[in-house]
């Protein structure tokens, strides 16, 4: 039994080896270029039912929870199926590990947001940028899996991150639009990327 539980050990090892070294192709563009849109939809109902997203908090950040929500169930069905087309045997593992790169990201932007709204609500107005800073930590951490140039949506959500805190910082308010432009465009950018890239280290559609 030692001797069994060995090898299937060291067969799970060796997968996630393989794992590691290959090029995670279970992002799709039309996904992402989706998610964008979710982005773009939720900014604009926020800036026509919401009269004052700073005075009304709890609908503004619960908005975009629904998006995030949506969008994360969106990307996770696509991802599984093309996992399941494109790496075969190598799917589960290969899920596994794009979730490991991001999930530290993801699960600080829920703790931030968590900790800000029970311990510094009149701070609020930063967390729109400091998740499009996480996200961009999230992207960078999941770049040796997917195409080099992911990096370009990384550094643009990095330099929106902090241009939303600068702008915000000028009013302490909360807007609509400091979520879903970067969103969008970022999105957008990501969804060009996956469809354009090509070669033994990117990701084909």
């Amino acid at each position: 039994m030692r001797d069994l539980d060995k090898a299937l050990a060291d067969i799970v090892a060796i997968r996630s080896q393989i794992a590691a070294g290959t090029a995670f192709r279970g992002y799709g563009p039309a996904t992402m270029a989706a998610t964008g849109a979710v982005a773009l939809l939720t900014a604009i109902l926020q800036f026509w039912l919401l009269g004052d997203p700073t005075g009304e908090p709890l609908g503004f950040f619960f908005g975009w929870l629904i998006a995030a929500t949506l969008s994360g169930l969106i990307i996770g069905i696509e991802m599984r199926a093309r996992s399941r087309r494109h790496h075969s045997g190598l799917a589960d593992a290969m899920i596994h590990q794009a979730v490991e790169q991001f999930l530290p990201a993801g699960v600080a932007g829920v703790l931030l947001a968590v900790v800000m709204w029970k311990f510094a609500s009149e701070a609020l107005w930063l967390l729109p940028g400091l998740w499009q800073i996480l996200v961009s930590l999230g992207i960078f951490a999941s770049v040796r899996s997917l195409p080099r140039t992911v990096a370009l949506a990384g550094a643009w959500y990095f330099m929106s991150g902090f241009a939303v805190v600068v702008l915000a910082s000028q009013t302490h308010t909360l807007s609509p639009w400091t979520m879903g432009l970067p969103f969008v465009i970022g999105q957008s950018v990501m969804a060009g990327i996956l469809y354009f890239a090509s070669g033994d280290n990117d990701v084909e559609d």
